[in-house]
């Protein structure tokens, strides 16, 4: 009999255990553009804790297949930290380049956009002088391209490059693995390059259908590319040859975009329009957009996908937005200019997608 009552008491007590890991959310990490690192219990939907980057300027962020590396772009000392998720400290500090902004892990590697030639501030106006110049100087065979950092992070330092063109801006990666795909916002390009070798495999010029591209985001099933033309008002879609499908109207200045990870819809956040914008991925057709804050330009699902984080500077907070109903629930203020957002578990967002 008392074998039998510990069996039930074990039983039961495994269960609990499960249940209990069964119900943890997760965790969300915020780079905020005034500060460090801001950590959010997905379970609370509160901050939890805030992490010193040792950099200012952090914005692109990605985390380790295993959840284990945080690995964060910070801007002013050209360089990536590198965090231990479990004590949230900086472990590496590992140099760049210029202006590291984007950043991407697969594997063992973090692959960092960074930009030699950036001037740093707000994009010109399209068609003003100061625009004009930029493109001149895009077109110069003297300025120096912008380039991807491939970190290797058993060794942590950064083993070789990928040259892209002027003011590299979004990364993906193709579903096979093979292919690099990046947006070059100040030549208005995307270019396509081989993982391996880094060489260029093909060129798509976005300026008759729009100017600066900016997120870029395969589909789950690999068929079909997106591309925000943030200058074009509009999202660009590509097959999986990187042929130029058709273009779909947004809101004003988009640039994160992304699929669910059903690859049934599409989202995007407009800046200036200051929406999350929602379509059918097989029609394109707009099913509805939500109003936001004030320059929300990156966004996560939670792993479970039942809500949105939608990191907003201009409006310090990260704005939360349930899946099903399309809706704000809450606001995580955020007093550091939040800049982008990614979770683990991973899930599908403009910064990161699921394993």
């Amino acid at each position: 009999m008392k074998l039998r009552y510990l069996a039930v008491t074990l039983a039961i007590g495994l269960a609990f255990n499960v249940n209990a890991n069964a119900a943890d959310r997760g965790k969300a990490y915020v780079s905020n553009q005034d500060g460090g690192v801001t950590v959010i219990d997905l379970n609370t939907m509160a901050t939890s804790a805030s992490i010193d980057v040792k950099g200012e300027g952090p914005r692109g962020l990605a985390i380790s297949d295993d959840g284990k590396l945080l690995v964060v772009a910070t801007r002013e000392n050209g360089s990536v930290s590198v965090i231990d998720t479990a004590t949230n400290e900086v472990i590496k500090q590992i140099p760049v380049g210029k202006n590291p902004e984007f950043v991407r892990v697969r594997g063992n590697f973090a692959f960092v956009s960074y930009e030699p030639s950036a001037k740093g501030g707000p994009p010109p106006a399209p068609g003003s002088a100061a625009a004009k110049e930029a493109e001149k100087e895009a077109e110069d065979d003297d300025a120096e391209p912008a380039r991807i950092g491939i970190i290797d992070l058993k060794l942590g330092k950064k083993v070789r490059e990928i040259v892209g063109g002027p003011e590299t801006e979004g990364i993906e990666f193709s579903k096979d693995g093979k292919q690099l795909v990046i947006t070059n916002e100040a030549d208005n390009t995307v270019t396509v390059h081989n993982m391996k070798t880094g060489k260029l495999l093909k060129t798509i010029k976005t300026h008759k259908y729009g100017d600066r591209p900016r997120g870029v985001k395969v589909s789950p099933d690999g068929k079909t590319y997106v591309v925000t033309l943030e200058y074009g008002n509009k999202f660009m879609v590509l097959d999986k040859n990187f042929k130029v499908l058709r273009t779909v109207d947004t809101g004003a200045t988009p640039y994160g975009i992304a699929y669910d990870r059903a690859g049934e819809h599409i989202y995007v956040a407009a800046n200036k329009a200051k929406t999350l914008e929602v379509f059918n991925a097989k029609t394109y057709e707009k099913v509805k957009q939500v109003t936001t804050g004030n320059r929300c330009w990156h966004f996560s699902f939670t792993p479970d996908d039942k809500e949105i984080l939608l990191a907003c500077g201009k409006s310090d907070a990260v704005f939360v937005i349930d899946t099903e109903k399309l809706e704000i629930t809450k606001q995580i203020e955020d007093k550091k200019m939040p800049w982008g957002v990614v979770t683990y578990p991973k899930s599908s967002g403009s910064l990161d997608k699921p394993l």
